[in-house]
């Protein structure tokens, strides 16, 4: 499945030259480029729409942002070859690791890979409206929280707040919304209490200034209890102290989490000189977006998270090399995280041969089974 995947997909790159010398390559694009991101008002839609105009001031490529609510929707134009990247959040890790939604017969473990992607000023966290009285975590406890449907990244990162204070989803209201910007306005719009989101989303501007206000209860880095549930629902999370945003200021910093976002995603099958020359454009371009954008600005080479979850596509491994970003432990660790998706997709692939449940449900419950083998006889940690 997935090599016949991988050959009819037409690369959106395709037009890129192919590099014949050693020596840095200049950056050479296509004409059109295509990226699809969260929905439109969204803190990475803004970071890649910024991108997409120094594209075009600095290489005259014509850049198409495609917003779409949910993960699934994001990284299907990639699949199939009409789009070159996505901005991602967490959900690259859950694609990567084939749970949630994409432990289906559709979709099983994606071979993504990462190139460039920012962790800036801003935290991740549950936005609270003002007038729900909540000061913590605990105290979201039978309030109403936000999910959005098809989006397993959302709802699990919700999850993994929830935790800090030991609650799970049956301790509070779950309240389910067509997709991200629905979510948000119906907290505006008083149809929920808590929602998942970036300090610098547009949508948090818009909550802070209605009747309702917003407020982040923290998630205090000193309660290791708190943060060891965290990181046992989002093993992605690393601690982090929010200085702008929605409510937030240098002066009113607010201890939460964070992890990459957006993350500029590939495939793995995309010619190493395609994502090269991207990756490299947004390396030698920053200073044409960097203020552009609220987190734009933890674009910048030297501010990239290393040893994540997801590997590193060897193209952006290239483009890192030469801008003197890259180490040989970060090279060590990219390598294990190449194997573990190796991993993954030969027991997807063992899988799908066998005769597998065609109701839905048992499908998945089988994959989750022969997943956790496959990763426990490799000696490789498995979350879910």
């Amino acid at each position: 499945m997935v090599g016949s995947i991988i050959k009819r997909a037409s690369i959106a790159l395709a037009g890129t030259a192919i590099m014949t010398s050693a020596a840095v390559a200049q950056v050479k694009l296509p004409a059109t480029l295509t990226m699809t991101a969260y929905d439109t008002g969204t803190s990475g839609f803004n970071i890649t729409v910024a991108i997409g105009k120094m594209v075009k001031d600095k290489y005259g490529t014509d850049m198409r942002v495609l917003p779409a609510g949910n993960d699934v929707a994001r990284l299907q134009p990639i699949r199939t070859g009409r789009a070159a990247m996505a901005g991602m959040g967490a959900g690259v890790y859950f694609a990567q690791e084939g749970v949630f939604e994409f432990a289906t017969k559709e979709w099983g473990p994606q071979a993504v890979q990462i190139t460039l992607s920012t962790v800036d000023c801003n935290g991740l966290s549950l936005a609270v409206a003002g007038d729900a009285g909540v000061k913590t975590v605990a105290d979201l406890r039978g309030k109403r929280v936000g999910f959005v449907v098809g989006s397993p990244a959302l709802n699990q990162n919700a999850m993994a707040v929830l935790a800090f204070a030991d609650l799970s989803p049956k301790d509070v209201k779950i309240v389910e919304f067509a997709s991200n910007n629905a979510m948000w306005k119906g907290i505006i719009n008083n149809d929920v209490d808590a929602v998942f989101g970036s300090t610098i989303t547009g949508a948090g501007k818009e909550l802070e200034t209605s009747p309702r206000g917003i407020t982040w209860p923290p998630l205090p880095h000193g309660d290791k209890a708190g943060w060891d549930r965290v990181k046992r629902v989002g093993p992605f999370f690393t601690q982090h102290t929010a200085t702008c945003g929605a409510g937030i200021s240098k002066d009113k910093t607010v201890q939460m989490g964070a992890y990459p976002y957006p993350i500029y995603t590939v495939y793995a099958h995309q010619p190493e000189a395609d994502v090269y020359m991207i990756t490299k454009a947004m390396i030698d371009g920053y200073d044409g977006y960097k203020d552009n954008a609220p987190g734009a600005l933890g674009m910048a080479v030297k501010l990239q998270t290393k040893n994540w979850s997801v590997p590193l596509h060897k193209g952006a491994v290239k483009a890192l090399k030469e801008a003197g970003a890259w180490s040989d432990d970060q090279e060590k660790h990219n390598n294990e995280l190449y194997k573990r998706q190796q991993v993954l997709q030969t027991a997807w692939a063992d899988f799908i041969k066998t005769e597998t449940p065609s109701d839905p449900t048992k499908f998945t419950d089988e994959w989750m089974k022969a997943r956790k083998a496959a990763l426990s006889k490799a000696s490789l940690l498995d979350t879910f």
